[in-house]
């Protein structure tokens, strides 16, 4: 163990509670989280638990996830809040005939009962925790928001121009999560740990379907993983990962097979090809026989 203590302790602790099978680098950067307090960048390519670990983390520490899904064209008021225009607007009409001023009446509807907070902003003001906030594929919001998290993230503060500033009372533990879809500035990455995660090894992906799925035999699960490891070899465009063996094998259990064969892999191919021209491809070489023969060495 590189570092001992009660959160490390229950950090693992939790992660083998949920069937999550991780290495100790990672470990270790999921506990600087909680006791640096600096945000952590996790790279990786698609499905292979990136945002599991956010999950898994807030478990760990008893507390709220609170997660913001970036899209190309996301923006700060989306991120961080907005007024409720239609409460407002009732009020407006309720208090119409009020003898308040109009700078009373202005302050009355942009307060606290009107604001609705958006993911950011929820997890700045929480009153009882550091909540775990993830921010999940930043990758694919723009360069602007990146601009705008540096400064939301900082100091764990936000502005309102209606209501001052807003300073976070438990600062919340920040994970961003990357498929790297485009590279992200020089600034975020300075200012984040950073932790590459990335398609586990036969042994790894087969101790993660045993923690998943106990009641799963030995040989359909070395065989699916065999599978998938001899398919993210080839040449394809969308490169199925953990979550897609996941599926797999839950689907094979629900159709009672104990060990694959062609028809029982053709019939599920969609569990983990999510491309045209990479099923023709995979199809192709399954009805050959290569990758089945391959899987049952």
């Amino acid at each position: 163990m590189i570092f001992i203590g009660r959160q490390a302790q229950s950090i693992e602790e939790a992660f083998k509670q949920q069937g999550y099978i991780t290495d100790q680098p990672t470990l270790t950067a999921l506990h600087l989280v909680t006791a640096l307090n600096k945000p952590l960048l996790i790279e990786g390519p698609a499905g292979v638990g990136k945002t599991e670990l956010a999950k898994v983390l807030a478990k760990s520490l008893n507390t709220r996830l609170i997660r913001l899904q970036c899209y190309e064209g996301l923006d700060a008021s989306s991120a961080l809040y907005e007024w409720n225009y239609a409460k407002q607007m009732l009020h407006i009409r309720l208090t119409e005939n009020s003898e308040d001023s109009i700078e009373e009446k202005e302050a009355s509807i942009f307060s606290e009962p009107f604001l609705l907070t958006r993911p950011i902003l929820d997890a700045m003001t929480d009153e009882h925790a550091s909540p775990v906030l993830l921010i999940d594929e930043v990758d694919r919001a723009d360069e602007e928001f990146e601009a705008f998290l540096l400064e939301a993230l900082a100091e764990f503060q936000v502005t309102i121009p209606e209501l001052g500033t807003i300073q976070a009372k438990y600062p919340p533990y920040v994970i961003l999560t990357s498929n790297r879809t485009r590279e992200l500035s020089d600034a975020l990455r300075r200012r984040c740990l950073y932790q590459w995660v990335s398609y586990p090894d036969f042994e790894k992906e087969s101790a993660i379907l045993h923690a998943r799925i106990p009641d799963m035999n030995k040989k359909l699960t070395e065989q699916i993983v065999r599978m998938m490891q001899t398919i993210r070899n080839m040449p394809l465009s969308k490169i199925p990962g953990i979550a897609e063996s996941l599926d797999w094998a839950y689907a094979l259990m629900a159709l009672n097979q104990s060990e694959l064969d062609k028809e029982a892999v053709l019939q599920t191919l969609g569990c983990f090809i999510k491309d045209q021209e990479d099923w023709q491809a995979v199809e192709k070489e399954i009805r050959q026989g290569n990758l089945l023969s391959l899987a049952k060495e």
